[in-house]
C-alpha cells in the first residue's frame, strides 16, 4: 500500500478533532443580542475555548465565568476562566459553580444567559446539594468511574447530588432566557446527559440514581446513599414551566467528527466504514468485536474490501479489577485489540480521546501495528499481563507508540480507527 498507515490514521484523528473546534462551530449559533444583560457561563474541557470564540464574535457588552479542566484554559478578556479538577471534582470547581449560580440569580426577562457546555462539565461544575459535602461527591464519583458505569448512569447520580445540575441552573436563571451551546461527548447526544444537563429538564429520578448505585454494589459513601433514598427536592422534569425560556443547541458531535475523518480516508483512496458514533461497553470486549470485523474485512472483504478503515466513536469503559496500573479506555481497547488480532498482516489501528487525554494520563491514546506484539515480546513486555493489570499506558510508552497531543480544548469523546490495508 502506497500510503503510510500511521500518518493516515493520525490525519483522520486530527480531522475529527478539528471538526469540533469551537472556533469553527460556536460562531454560527450565537443568539441575537438581548435587550438587557448578556451573562456567559459554562463548564467543560472546551468551555474556555468556547468562551474565547464568543468574545471574538460578540460586539455587545457581556460578562461571565466558565470553568475548565486544569491545563485547558485560554486567555479571555471579558469572561473569567477558572481551572478545576477532572474527573474527580475539587474545591476550585465547587467555588466556581457557586459563583455561576450567583451570577444568574436575580436576572430579568430581558436578560440572556449564554451557557457553554462540553464534556467534563459534570465534574467541573460541582456544587453539592444541601446536606452533602464535596468529599461525598468526590468519593461517589471515583467509585462510579471505577465500577464501569456508563456516562449516562454516572450523570443520573451526579444530577441528584447537585445544587446546579439537572436543570437547576436554568431554574435559578429564570425569568431570563437561557441559550445553551453544547459540544457533545456522550453517546446519543442527549442534552440532559451532557455535563449532567444543568439547563435542561431531567427525566431521571432519585430512584433511578439509587438503582445505579445498587446495580454496581456501591453502598458508600453513606451520606450519598442516604441522600438518594431521601428523594428531597427532585430535579425539574420535562414540562416544568420554569424551563420554558431555556433552549439547547448541539453545535458539535461525534457524528461530525467521524464524517470529517471519513473524508480524509476517501481522499487517500481508502473506503471508510462508520461502525457507529455511540459505541459503548467494556473496552476490551469492544476491541474483540472490532477485531473480528477487521479480520472479516481482511479475509472476506466484509463489510468492505481492503483498503478500508473501520471508524467508530462513543465511550468505552474500564472496570478496574486491579490497582496500580496506568492507562485509559482507549489504550486498554488497543491492547486488547492487538491481542485479538495477534499480528494480523496489514491491520493498523489508532484509538484516542478527542480531548487529548485518555483517562487521567498525558496521552490522547496510542497506535498499534501488525508487529506490535512481536516488538513487545522482544522488549520483554508481557501484553496479557499488562492488560490484566490495566497497565496499557506503560505498555505503549515502552514501545514508543503513545499519541500525545496535549489538551485539544474540545471533546466529542473517543475516536477509533482500524485500517485494513490488505496484501502488500
Amino acid at each position: 500500500m502506497a500510503l503510510d498507515p500511521r500518518s493516515l490514521l493520525r490525519a483522520m484523528f486530527d480531522a475529527a478533532v478539528g471538526a469540533a473546534d469551537p472556533e469553527r462551530c460556536v460562531t454560527a449559533h450565537l443568539p441575537p443580542e438581548p435587550d438587557g444583560r448578556m451573562v456567559v457561563v459554562g463548564a467543560g474541557k472546551a468551555a474556555a475555548s468556547m468562551a474565547r470564540a464568543v468574545e471574538r464574535q460578540w460586539r455587545g457588552a457581556l460578562s461571565g465565568l466558565v470553568v475548565t479542566r486544569y491545563g485547558h484554559g485560554v486567555p479571555c478578556r471579558r469572561i473569567e476562566v477558572v481551572e478545576a479538577a477532572h474527573p474527580v471534582p475539587d474545591a476550585a470547581g465547587l467555588a466556581a459553580a457557586a459563583r455561576i449560580l450567583e451570577m444568574v440569580s436575580g436576572l430579568t426577562a430581558g436578560d440572556l444567559v449564554l451557557c457553554l457546555l462540553s464534556g467534563g462539565g459534570s465534574a467541573l461544575l460541582s456544587l453539592p446539594a444541601p446536606g452533602l459535602k464535596l468529599a461525598d461527591k468526590q468519593a461517589a464519583t471515583a467509585r462510579l468511574i471505577a465500577s464501569g458505569a456508563t456516562i449516562a448512569e454516572i450523570n443520573s447520580v451526579r444530577k441528584h447530588l447537585s445544587a446546579i445540575k439537572g436543570g437547576r441552573l436554568a431554574v435559578a436563571a429564570a425569568p431570563a432566557r437561557v441559550v445553551t451551546l453544547l459540544i457533545s461527548d456522550v453517546p446519543g447526544d442527549d442534552p440532559a446527559v451532557i455535563a449532567s444537563g444543568p439547563t435542561v429538564a431531567d427525566a431521571t429520578t432519585f430512584a433511578d440514581a439509587l438503582a445505579v448505585m445498587d446495580k454496581y454494589g456501591l453502598e458508600e459513601p453513606a451520606a450519598v446513599v442516604d441522600h438518594l433514598r431521601s428523594g428531597v427536592e427532585e430535579t425539574p422534569k420535562p414540562g416544568d414551566r420554569r424551563l420554558a425560556g431555556s433552549r439547547a443547541v448541539l453545535i458539535a458531535t461525534a457524528r461530525d467528527a467521524l464524517a470529517a475523518a471519513a473524508a480524509v480516508a476517501r481522499k487517500a483512496g481508502v473506503s471508510p466504514v462508520i461502525l457507529g458514533d455511540a459505541v459503548e461497553g467494556e473496552a476490551r470486549e469492544v476491541a474483540r468485536a472490532h477485531a473480528r470485523l477487521a479480520r472479516a474485512a481482511a479475509h472476506r472483504g466484509e463489510p468492505a474490501k481492503p483498503p478500508c478503515v473501520l471508524v467508530s466513536g462513543g465511550e468505552t469503559t474500564v472496570t478496574l479489577t486491579h490497582t496500580g496500573g496506568r492507562g485509559g479506555p482507549n489504550c486498554e481497547y488497543l491492547l486488547a485489540l492487538a491481542l485479538a488480532l495477534d499480528g494480523e498482516a496489514g491491520v493498523h489501528a489508532l484509538a484516542c480521546d478527542t480531548d487529548g487525554i485518555d483517562g487521567s494520563e498525558d496521552n490522547a491514546g496510542a497506535v498499534i501495528a501488525p508487529d506490535s506484539l512481536a516488538r513487545a515480546e522482544a522488549s520483554g513486555l508481557d501484553a496479557r499481563a499488562s492488560l490484566a493489570g490495566h497497565d496499557s499506558y506503560g505498555f505503549f510508552a515502552a514501545l514508543g507508540d503513545l499519541v500525545v497531543t496535549g489538551a485539544t480544548r474540545t471533546n466529542v469523546n473517543d475516536f477509533r480507527a482500524i485500517l485494513v490495508a490488505g496484501k502488500a
